[in-house]
């Protein structure tokens, strides 16, 4: 029949009516939404399925950490670390509240810590003394001069610190990431999308040639004008991807939080060494700035009181205990930083990935025997650049280069925003989080 009642096919000889010709593009709309969907689903799972690994692994290490912790402290100070045993558990608790929630300032919370420390070893060692809250906040106040643990909080502090900035900032840019790929998939297409779709899958039909796929180049422009929004969010997408192998570089060398979180133990038992050691003139230096305390009414309890000098080394099941995390951190953030940076020009990449798929379109080798949307030949137009402003060369769909899209925007800004807490705790500076 003759084709003047179709709005998309060629209108000369067909075998379509009207009612055909919107029943095959409602399939070609359709056929396009799957497979950008499975497409970015695919990214977006592989995404999520590292992120929760890496996080349930950490949540893990800092568990089996706080657990060896106090095992050892149990075993070496009994009953005096049991009775001050909430000082380290607060310790640990905001360590897990900052990777969890990042409202914590953690030079603040391990100052606090060694500070608490100090004052409770201070009154341990001097038990024959009644201390009260004012003398304790003197005592508190010469702790800096004074330096009783060494430089181990200072030395501490800054190791917890960055691998902990850097570890939360890893795992939160994992989650952004997967919230952008699930977001751009309600990206919909445009009227001008869905006609040149028609036109390229759903026309072969009307002609009466239905297996005919395609030319390579012509599926190329249809999806580049269809998913110009898409390939917007490239450059970004890019700069995201370069800092988070950045970061990686640095969990896997001098931010290991694995280095920090597992010798935690030994670290705070070295401070507590040190005070030991300075203890008899740490007392009388305080005694002389803050006056000499009044002698208690209780003798002490010397098998209650008495620290334990002993080193601490690993025992041979500590240190085999650690590797029986399969995998282990290295690997995990190894693997992690493959799949990210494979995932580089994937926005502008993906009309060739839908375009590469032999139900779509025919494979290049079949050049002169494709659909180039008007009958069986080659398809002679130049490819289209990436992006909405190259879409105005695009002979294929019209794409309106000035709507913008408050969805790809948003995007836009969440991969810029989690890039730049990727650089800043790539140079092992603060980062903000905002509760959302």
């Amino acid at each position: 029949v003759s084709g003047e009642h179709l709005r998309v096919c060629p209108q000369g000889l067909t075998c379509c009516t009207e009612e055909m010709e919107h029943n095959l593009s409602a399939q070609s709309r359709q056929e396009f939404d799957r497979a950008v969907k499975d497409t970015l689903n695919k990214l977006g799972t592989l995404l999520k399925l590292r992120a929760q690994r890496f996080d349930g692994f950490f949540k893990e290490l800092l568990a089996t950490s706080k657990r060896e912790f106090h095992d050892m402290f149990k075993r070496t100070y009994g009953i005096i670390y049991e009775q001050n045993s909430y000082v380290f558990t607060d310790l640990f608790e905001e360590l897990e509240r900052y990777y969890t929630k990042g409202q914590v300032d953690l030079g603040e919370a391990m100052e606090t810590f060694f500070s608490t420390l100090y004052q409770k070893m201070f009154t341990v060692l001097n038990a024959q003394y009644d201390f009260d809250e004012k003398y304790l906040g003197c005592v508190g106040e010469h702790m800096k001069e004074l330096k009783p643990f060494g430089d181990v909080p200072h030395k501490l502090s800054v190791q917890l610190k960055r691998s902990f900035v850097a570890t939360r900032t890893f795992s939160q840019a994992l989650n952004v990431a997967t919230d952008v790929v699930t977001n751009m998939v309600k990206i919909n297409p445009s009227p001008d999308c869905v006609r040149a779709l028609t036109k390229m899958t759903g026309c072969p039909a009307c002609q009466g040639l239905p297996e005919l796929k395609a030319c390579s180049n012509y599926c190329i422009n249809v999806m580049k004008g269809c998913l110009a929004y898409q390939a917007e969010l490239d450059g970004d997408w890019n700069n995201f991807v370069d800092a988070m192998e950045k970061v990686t570089d640095r969990l896997l060398g001098p931010f290991n939080i694995e280095m920090v979180v597992e010798p935690i133990d030994i670290k705070i038992s070295e401070a507590i060494m040190n005070f030991q050691e300075n203890g008899p003139e740490v007392s009388q230096r305080v005694f002389s700035g803050c006056g000499k305390p009044l002698l208690g009414r209780r003798r002490r309890d010397t098998t209650e009181l008495e620290f334990e000098s002993l080193q601490f080394g690993r025992s041979e099941e500590d240190q085999s205990g650690q590797s029986n995390f399969v995998p282990t951190l290295d690997k995990l953030v190894k693997d992690i930083r493959q799949k990210v940076k494979d995932t580089k020009q994937f926005w502008s990449h993906l009309p060739y990935q839908i375009c590469n798929n032999d139900h779509v379109a025919a494979s290049p080798s079949k050049d002169d025997s494709c659909w180039n949307g008007a009958m069986k030949a080659r398809y002679e137009l130049q490819i289209a650049g990436d992006g909405i402003s190259n879409q105005q060369t695009n002979p294929e769909v019209a794409v309106d280069v000035n709507r913008p899209s408050s969805l790809l925007n948003e995007q836009m800004f969440a991969l810029k925003t989690i890039t730049s807490k990727l650089k800043n705790a790539y140079n092992g500076l603060d980062v903000e989080w905002i509760d959302i």
